[in-house]
């Protein structure tokens, strides 16, 4: 085992979390000039949920924050080649959601009417216009489709290295094997970070751990309700003529709202998965088979032709979930100064680039590229002061 680099003893600006959302808020601070931006991660980049994901990118949800986000973050992948400088394997085939339940037409047609408003042109579509973007699935039930052809997918580990070197190159400095035990306070401000590797005295900290927020925020005097659940995916292997005609690269992200349930095309393959429902919440990142039930059901009903197809790849992650599934970003009252940027609920991937931009933006106290101010953890002490995000994957 390599034994990491020792971590200075001082940084104006410590980040923990080595993943999107750390590397992006590294990246974006140390862009705007801020000196001594430190990040550290316990394992490797991108070792938790980031790489764990489907890679989905875009801007189609209920709440104007996560659109504003989203269309951020979409602008922000087109021109990663460029800024920070990394290819990442973009596919924008789109992001096609079937809605089947009565209840869901309404909710997805007034989020494509917001989105719209907000400058992304997703579309309502029928089912046989579904069906003739993913012809494969089963669309006989389907009532509406919404479809955005900017959404897409790609490499989570090759944007975080984008964002990581990126913020080397402008000055920061960053350590993976380096496990962060807690945040000391004095007198209600931040003073340093404990680590594994020593203490670290610094000002700030940025607590962007993911389904890891909750307890170290707490040895700060600060609550985040984030709760991890285990989320998983499958890979088929690769698909034979006859059913590559049927699920073709230019298929976009396909969704039934109902199940979750979720496919896109992965190379010669298939990626696949979906929510499950009796899971409980805990940091719990080995592969279990008991969703395969459930997940098989949807693939009949679904897409039942992929159900002739092996699976040749299987991986668990977590989901950082918040109560209402909305974010929590912003700085700690009472304690100056620790900012968040956790609890995505399985869309922080996409929302990662702008997120990065708003952290920089709060932290320099100047006017955040997207107003957060209601994601803050604060909305959870009022009573029915939850923002629900209706657009969930």
């Amino acid at each position: 085992m390599t034994t990491p680099r020792p971590v200075p003893d001082r940084a104006e600006v410590v980040v923990v979390g080595g993943g999107v959302m750390g590397a992006s808020i590294a990246f974006h601070l140390a862009e705007a000039g801020v000196t001594d931006v430190l990040l550290l991660e316990r394992d490797q980049l991108a070792a938790g949920s980031t790489s764990r994901c489907a890679g989905g990118v875009r801007a189609q949800f209920s709440d104007p924050v996560n659109v504003a986000l989203g269309a951020r973050g979409l602008d922000a992948f087109e021109r990663f080649a460029v800024r920070p400088g990394q290819e990442i394997d973009l596919h924008q085939p789109g992001y096609l959601f079937l809605v089947t339940d009565p209840d869901d037409v309404p909710v997805f047609t007034e989020s494509v009417a917001l989105q719209n408003r907000m400058g992304v042109a997703s579309q309502v579509l029928t089912a046989e216009q579904a069906a003739a973007l993913s012809p494969g699935v089963v669309t006989d039930d389907v009532l509406m489709a919404t479809f955005h052809h900017r959404d897409g997918y790609c490499s989570p580990e090759s944007v975080v290295l984008g964002y990581a070197t990126g913020a080397r190159g402008h000055g920061a400095t960053v350590r993976t094997g380096v496990e962060v035990t807690g945040i000391e306070v004095s007198g209600g401000d931040v003073t340093g970070v404990r680590t594994t590797a020593g203490t670290v005295a610094t000002s700030t900290v940025v607590v962007a751990a993911g389904a890891w927020a909750q307890p170290l925020a707490a040895t700060a005097g600060v609550h985040l309700p984030v709760t991890p659940l285990r989320r998983q995916i499958l890979v088929t292997e690769p698909l034979d003529a006859a059913t590559e005609a049927l699920l073709p690269p230019t298929m976009p992200m396909t969704i039934d709202a109902t199940s979750t349930f979720y496919l896109h095309r992965e190379g010669p393959a298939v990626l696949l998965g979906m929510s499950y429902a009796a899971e409980e919440p805990g940091v719990k990142l080995g592969y279990s088979e008991a969703w395969l039930p459930d997940l098989m059901d949807a693939v009949e009903r679904r897409c039942p032709t992929l159900g002739e197809v092996g699976m040749a790849q299987h991986w668990a992650g977590l989901y950082e979930v918040t109560p209402d599934h909305n974010a929590l970003i912003g700085e700690a009252a009472g304690v100056s100064r620790v900012l968040y940027a956790t609890g995505f609920s399985g869309h922080g991937f996409l929302q990662g680039p702008a997120v990065g931009e708003v952290v920089r933006d709060l932290y320099l106290g100047r006017e955040p590229v997207v107003d957060v101010s209601s994601m803050s953890a604060e909305r959870f002490a009022v009573a029915g002061g939850g923002r629900p995000e209706r657009n969930i994957v």
